[in-house]
């Protein structure tokens, strides 16, 4: 597990120099004046820290020219000690230590989450709406003054440039579900999109588009899916303007979340053995969870809205139910489909 260093490193330096200086004086003593080790330890520190005791002995010559070499030398590097280990301590740059210490091991035991690169507008939504649903995730963010800002406390960072690929394996990418790249800049998302593919083959990963341009490039490097923050606000806006109560209901269906309504995918990799090849009709009949089929998925990527009641139900095939949280919970139970956050 690798942390940055730069959160002690001041604080390494300056204890480094002080055992030094220390260990320099207390030779010195003993060489010069002949004194025990303790004798001169203590005298070397009353003469560091210019407390002003008396001398442990008195001093010949030659230690007095050895006491006064000593005083120039390690007054300026004593108080720098001194200040930096303030400053760590006060400053509270040992609770940024102690967050990304515990960002990392939170990371490392991670499995099956969602990797979010960049918090800014669009990260921070995408943040927001995983905690919503329960699903567990990471934040990958290089900005210092985020990854610091005692508002996010509860935001597990990993910190660090995202088109780094040892930041990613500190987020355990090979352990993830999915991943979303959410950087201002359409090279550097590219970029996550081209290095989070080759990591995990088996990752989702959803990339921000700033530009058309750009969807077709993301999607060659292996994202896939594309959205354009800015163009999906305004068709939404659009919509509200042409089909307000439409919208307005929509809006109201959360996916998984904990709404009157919720709107939820079931896929079906290996159907149960009382389940394979039965059609919609008979599932409907056979389930008791008051759900209601409105899609279906073919494991070729065909969709078909409110699929008729004599479509089988294929391995590797998905449906698209329509319910509140209750009901939807007792369907999955009925299938023995576990959700995984």
């Amino acid at each position: 597990m690798l942390l940055n260093y730069k959160y002690f490193a001041k604080v390494y330096y300056a204890i480094v120099l002080l055992v030094i200086i220390v260990l320099m004086g207390t030779i010195g003593f003993m060489i010069v004046e002949g004194w025990s080790f303790f004798d001169s330890f203590y005298m070397t520190i009353i003469t560091i820290s210019t407390v002003g005791f008396n001398e442990v002995n008195e001093l010949s010559i030659a230690g007095k020219l050895f006491t006064s070499f000593l005083i120039i030398t390690s007054f300026g590097t004593f108080a720098y000690a001194v200040s930096a280990i303030t400053s760590y301590i006060v400053g509270g740059e040992y609770k940024a230590y102690f967050q990304e210490y515990k960002s990392l091991k939170t990371a490392k035991n991670m499995e099956n989450h969602t990797i979010v690169c960049g918090y800014g507008r669009v990260g921070k939504q995408a943040a927001h709406d995983l905690r919503f649903y329960k699903k567990s995730f990471i934040i990958v963010e290089r900005d210092q003054g985020i990854t610091e800002d005692t508002q996010y406390n509860d935001v597990d960072f990993i910190k660090g440039d995202s088109t780094d690929d040892q930041v990613l394996l500190k987020a355990s990418i090979k352990s993830a579900t999915s991943l979303i790249t959410a950087l201002p800049k359409d090279a550097d998302n590219l970029f996550v999109v081209l290095s989070a593919r080759e990591l995990n083959p088996k990752l989702k990963i959803i990339s921000r588009a700033s530009s058309y341009s750009s969807m077709r490039k993301l999607r060659i490097a292996g994202a896939d899916n594309v959205i354009m923050p800015d163009t999906v606000g305004g068709a939404h806006m659009a919509s509200l303007v042409v089909n307000p109560d439409i919208m307005e209901f929509m809006d109201l269906i959360k996916v998984s979340g904990k709404a009157a309504v919720n709107l939820e995918e079931i896929e079906f990799r290996e159907l149960p053995d009382d389940v394979k090849y039965t059609t919609v009709g008979d599932l409907k009949a056979r389930s008791l969870s008051g759900c209601n089929v409105i899609g279906y998925r073919s494991e070729d990527g065909e969709y078909i809205i409110n699929p008729p009641t004599d479509l089988k139900i294929l391995p590797n095939s998905k449906l698209f139910v329509l319910g509140n949280p209750e009901q939807i919970k007792k369907l999955n139970t009925i299938f023995g489909i576990k959700k995984t956050n």
